[in-house]
């Protein structure tokens, strides 16, 4: 049979998509190859019908068992003589499909690549003949891909050990470095590569930024344009899984829970339903929905932000496979940025690594707040140029507001990196055009001519600057050079004011909602103005000669008290709230003689009696109970006080350190941790380090009462300042 043959008659298909005919053939005369394919793109057909028009067995290595199992029950199905060995099968499972093989009774076998390459089986595997080998989701093989699985890095012991054996490695996401990782590591140098283009033009792409209730949005969305469909939400942890799932049962939604921690069988049960049943709304950890075959998705949602445009990408990539309209929606704010980085970055990584994994966070965020055309911008970061705008995006069919002619700011920060020999990272750009001279590896950089030319525009605008130029395709990173930015070739056009850069007017919180403080510190006047720019001032001196971010020296709420309390003394500073041992024994003579030499100067004292203590008697009195062992509401009792005042009582206690958490709080530690780290996110995304508990109320559903998230947050910010010291 010919290749259009079994097309027809095994796959039920009357004729190929783009290039899967010049693909197949090229497989079926023996040749090696990459392909690099949409989402629902057809690349399983490009090694499944040679399998069939090939002698021998072809061995297709698959990183997930729902993948094996979907498509080896789908081949079944057509009468294609394919099975998979993995950890599901029992003992005698497992020998009926080695005497399959052995008899040569099979077409297809899936496997996973730490089996494939034990030694036990590659000697099994000499006594078959081979037809070819599929690595499917090859980017996996990368270093730099966004899903690195160290097993895919064996396979290079397969082609040295069966080089005429052909090779066919297939993905739908793959940068060009990760296209050299994967030419190199499965010896792919002369072989041909199909690389079709990346559009997708069904999917509507849509992304707004997270409010106080991110469920309240996501059933609006819902409710709005797929009420009767089926849908994939993902969520970046299994306790949100959960949540957003159980939310959205009790919205009368029929929404199930897919992730790690649930039994095999369940899962089971949750994807056979997704892929057999209508309007199904699955929940899930990002690991869902690989080689899941499913046309009729209707929507893709994201409530947290994805770690990489690839990773988006691919998830977006599932909706939509049957050609009709679907939609990718996605919900973002900065605090995503910082929880992923934190869960991403580790010091015991390589700090390449560490610098590409943050280059792709940030270029993922570049992408969220795009003023222009999102498909254009996406399609581009995989080299598939898309000359005008595709009119089927959220940018480009919603007049979007705020936007400015950031131009001449990507003038400015592409020459700096030019003038610098394109060897800095972000930090030491930023440092230059703010005219800093702390930090600089080069003392003739001060007399550059881009050397504090944007003192105009903050740090945090300056780094959307940068993300807008990475995620449009100006700036690149240069892993050789340890993490430097890098021009392209297309930036030549924006400083020569052939091309524009158009950024979205950030709007943070901070701007729309300022605590107490906050407003205190705006309105300084006169000596009072005078002195707080002065101790910022030498905090930002401190910040940048430790490398830390403000927040980690002291919070602006600290320094206000500076400014109103005056104190001359050790003694007098390790009475304002927030000055912990650590902070006052690292930073607290900087501070002090600030203050003193201001008041020399100025002769003016301070607003307020310095007399304040870190907590008052009756508080401490609360404190002694709980030392001593006693409950809440046993120390309610003994007191005469409202159990809700005692609560009160023990968060100042836990926030200045006086009792731990765990002696008011029994908490699993997993919980813990999620609030902890939400709440932490919050923080660092606020200079005056607070977090408000309405917000992580509603964030997690409702789930914790406010005497729990208070004393969380008490706790938090206790370690947050004993950290910020060391």
């Amino acid at each position: 049979m010919d290749a259009q043959a079994v097309l027809h008659d095994v796959f039920g298909y009357t004729q190929f998509r783009g290039q899967q005919a010049d693909i197949i053939q090229h497989v079926v005369e023996g040749n090696s190859a990459l392909v690099l394919m949409p989402t629902g793109g057809g690349k399983s057909l490009c090694y499944q019908l040679p399998a069939l028009l090939r002698e021998g067995l072809t061995i297709v290595v698959s990183p997930l068992i729902s993948l094996m199992q979907d498509q080896v029950d789908a081949l079944v199905a057509n009468n294609v003589r394919a099975a998979y060995l993995n950890s599901s099968l029992s003992q005698q499972q497992a020998a009926d499909v080695y005497r399959l093989l052995r008899s040569n009774s099979l077409d297809l076998l899936y496997i996973a690549p730490e089996r494939l390459v034990l030694p036990n089986f590659l000697e099994f595997l000499d006594t078959l003949p081979l037809a070819l080998f599929a690595i499917d989701e090859a980017h996996c093989v990368s270093h730099w891909g966004h899903e690195f699985r160290p097993e895919y890095m064996q396979l290079s012991i397969v082609c040295e050990r069966y080089p005429t054996v052909p090779r066919l490695a297939l993905t739908a996401t793959a940068d060009e470095m990760t296209r050299r990782e994967i030419v190199q590591h499965l010896q792919l140098t002369d072989a041909q590569q199909f690389i079709s283009g990346f559009d997708r033009p069904n999917i509507f792409y849509h992304i707004q930024e997270k409010q106080k209730n991110p469920h309240t949005q996501l059933l609006q969305f819902i409710r709005n344009k797929h009420q009767s469909h089926s849908g994939i939400v993902y969520r970046l942890s299994r306790k949100k899984v959960e949540m957003t799932a159980e939310w959205l049962q009790q919205q009368g939604l029929t929404a199930l829970p897919y992730h790690a921690g649930l039994s095999s069988e369940m899962r089971k049960v949750h994807q056979q339903r997704f892929l057999q049943e209508d309007n199904i709304i699955i929940v899930a950890t990002v690991a869902f929905g690989m080689g899941i075959d499913k046309a009729s998705v209707r929507f893709v949602a994201h409530l947290d932000m994805p770690k990489s445009i690839e990773s988006y990408y691919q998830e977006t990539g599932r909706a939509g496979r049957d050609g009709l309209s679907a939609d990718a929606w996605m919900l973002y704010n900065t605090s995503d940025f910082v929880m992923l980085k934190r869960l991403l970055t580790n010091e015991k990584e390589d700090r390449i690594f560490q610098h590409l994994v943050t280059h792709r966070l940030e270029a993922m965020l570049g992408f969220c707040e795009l003023a222009t055309c999102r498909r254009q911008v996406l399609l581009n970061y995989f080299g598939d140029i898309m000359p005008t705008p595709c009119g089927n995006c959220d940018v480009c069919k919603i007049q979007q507001k705020g936007h400015w002619d950031a131009t001449e700011a990507a003038q400015k920060l592409l020459s700096c990196m030019y003038r610098t020999g394109q060897k800095y990272g972000a930090h030491y750009l930023i440092h230059l055009l703010h005219g800093r001279t702390t930090g600089l590896r080069e003392a003739s950089h001060q007399h550059l001519s881009t050397f504090g030319i944007g003192e105009e525009l903050d740090e945090n605008t300056w780094h959307l600057v940068i993300r807008q130029l990475i995620v449009q395709g100006y700036i690149t990173l240069d892993l050789s050079g340890y993490g430097s930015l890098q021009l392209t070739s297309s930036a030549r056009a924006v400083l020569r004011k052939e091309a524009k850069v158009h950024i979205r007017t950030a709007q943070t919180k901070k701007n729309r909602h300022k605590t107490s403080r906050q407003r205190s510190a705006e309105n300084l006047t006169g000596t009072d103005q005078i002195l707080w720019n002065r101790l910022t001032t030498k905090r930002q001196e401190l910040a940048e000669a430790l490398e830390r971010p403000l927040y980690q020296i002291v919070h602006n709420s600290v320094l206000v008290d500076m400014v109103r309390y005056r104190p001359s003394t050790r003694d007098m500073l390790a009475k304002i709230h927030g000055v912990g041992a650590q902070i006052l024994e690292k930073y607290g003579d900087a501070f002090l003689g600030i203050i003193t030499a201001h008041e020399a100067e100025h002769h003016d004292c301070a607003q307020e009696d310095i007399s304040i203590s870190p907590c008052s008697e009756t508080v401490q009195a609360t404190l002694d109970l709980v030392k001593e062992g006693k409950t809440v509401q046993q120390a309610a009792t003994i007191r005469g006080l409202k159990p809700q005042t005692i609560y009160q009582h023990c968060a100042q206690g836990v926030e200045i350190g006086l009792i731990p958490l765990e002696s008011v709080l029994s908490l699993p530690s997993e919980e813990l941790t999620e609030i902890s780290d939400y709440m932490v996110e919050q923080i660092q995304n606020n200079v005056e380090g607070k977090v408000g508990l309405t917000f992580v109320y509603e964030y997690f559903g409702q789930s914790y009462d406010y005497r729990i998230l208070s004393l969380v947050r008490a706790h938090v910010t206790y370690e947050l300042n004993k950290s910020s010291s060391h």
